[in-house]
């Protein structure tokens, strides 16, 4: 009918432009016919296939895909460029912000310890700084009473509230990537923190300056790390900081320190170059969360069921006890899971330098020795210092049923062997790898126990820390 009308003649000016309407409108109809039939088919082609995109010359698929993730993800895990490493294991610690991979030498033959935090870009150190330097100065609120979840609500309201004061605006990720570090540093453990919050880490050893810090790891023993301390300023810092949320003091005056860290875990530390050439250093021995039980001394095979029936008997009747081994080889995490056998309405009195025990008994006096000010006297003890004797000899004022010493190694000795003697029941860890070399710590100085005391000493226990099978 258009056709006909447009070859009509005769037609006015208004009638022909109203004809290539219609048929303009038919040609845009007819297109978009082809066009989505077009769109069909090639979906239906491309079904559960790989997408090809044009990339510019001086940008690969990986550098792509790195740029697509950094808009998304605040942790991005980068991929081995170097051919002399494997990957073995990667494991989320605060999913999705830090990570852990585990890597194999081949030519060195041994694992590295590789942590993975987010990756931050200029801008994003220089607003860190800001953001840390302004709460510092501001931020009024006591840490004391509260939970690790109510901290972490609080910090991260007050980095809202400061970025948006200053009319700063951050990407969802570049915030998270602030709060992540903040929330480190402020309260968590700094550098060391995804360390501190790995459970398969036994120990935590940092030797100096510019040394790499040394893990114990649960499955691959002692490897070395990523992380290191850059300066003496930096290590010092860290070194003190620990000291004083333990509780602890530090100084040239007295470079050494032996302290608890709030989540429990012992520490032993030394500052600047006075007793350690290469600068500070420390160690941490981090304990479970949820200590070992009898149960599972039965299944890391560390005990027979005969024996822990023995000794569960022993407990109940009342027998004294000794458990001896090298070092971390076992002795307290052993004694701890013993003591759960202990009735519990009986009570317990625990005396140690550092607090290791953890039972859930509630008629339990944990005694903790206190360091002493100032100079020491002619007695060798310094003003206010209360050490294992002393505590000792006020638990038997206290009438205990069951008394615990964390470790025999001084005149506490005495009154211990004193208080078997006398019908107590003791137990208590020594630094021994046999009864011959326990009873000659035991009779030598600084000991120098009467041989006749010693039959008072019911049970001897000896843990000793061995490699079992191929892969250990």
């Amino acid at each position: 009918k258009a056709l006909s009308l447009t070859q009509a003649k005769g037609l006015s000016a208004d009638q022909q432009k109203e004809l290539a309407a219609i048929e303009e409108a038919q040609r845009r109809g007819m297109a978009k016919v082809f066009e989505d039939m077009r769109t069909s088919l090639i979906q239906w082609a491309m079904k559960n296939q790989d997408r090809r995109i044009m990339l510019p010359k001086s940008m690969s698929a990986e550098d792509l895909e790195l740029k697509v993730q950094e808009r998304s993800a605040p942790t991005l895990i980068p991929k081995l460029r170097d051919p002399n490493f494997e990957e073995v294991e990667i494991n989320a610690i605060t999913k999705p912000y830090s990570y852990v991979r585990i890597k194999y030498n081949k030519v060195m033959h041994e694992y590295l310890y590789e942590i993975i935090e987010p990756q931050l870009t200029e801008e994003e150190v220089k607003t860190l700084k800001f953001v840390k330097d302004t709460l510092i100065r501001t931020l009024e609120y006591t840490f004391d009473e509260t939970t690790h979840k109510d901290k972490e609500e609080y910090l991260r309201k007050s980095i809202d509230a400061l970025l948006t004061s200053r009319g700063m605006t951050l990407v969802p990720v570049s915030r998270d990537r602030i709060a992540y570090y903040v929330i480190r540093d402020f309260i968590g453990f700094g550098k060391l923190d995804v360390l501190m919050k790995d459970p398969q880490i036994e120990d935590v050893s940092n030797d100096g300056v510019r040394i790499p810090i040394y893990v114990f790891h649960r499955k691959y023993g002692s490897i070395k790390s990523t992380l290191r301390f850059e300066d003496d300023l930096e290590l010092d810092s860290f070194v003190i900081n620990m000291a004083q949320r333990s509780g602890k003091h530090i100084s040239v005056a007295e470079p050494l320190l032996d302290a608890t860290l709030p989540d429990g875990s012992r520490l032993q530390a030394t500052l600047a170059r006075e007793v350690t050439t290469r600068g500070s250093s420390f160690t941490i021995r981090r304990f479970r969360d949820n200590p070992f039980t009898p149960p599972d001394l039965l299944r890391f095979r560390t005990m027979e069921t005969s024996m822990l029936a023995y000794l569960w008997l022993a407990i109940e009747h009342g027998e004294s006890m000794l458990i001896c081994g090298g070092t971390a080889s076992g002795k307290t995490a052993r004694l701890n899971a013993l003591l759960l056998f202990i009735p519990p309405q009986h009570k317990i009195i625990t005396i140690e330098d550092t607090r290791e025990i953890n039972i859930p008994h509630e008629n339990w006096i944990a005694g903790l020795t206190r360091a002493g000010f100032g100079a020491r006297g002619s007695d060798g003890k310094a003003a206010g210092e209360i050490d294992m004797f002393e505590l000792l000899r006020a638990a038997l004022r206290q009438r205990p049923q069951y008394l615990m010493v964390g470790e025999v190694r001084g005149r506490e000795a005495q009154t211990l062997f004193q208080a078997m003697a006398t019908g107590h029941t003791v137990y208590g860890t020594m630094h021994a790898d046999s009864v011959k070399a326990m009873v000659h710590r035991l009779e030598n100085p600084p000991i120098e126990l009467p041989r006749i005391l010693l039959s008072s000493l019911n049970i001897v226990l000896l843990q000793g820390q061995v490699r079992v099978g191929q892969g250990m």
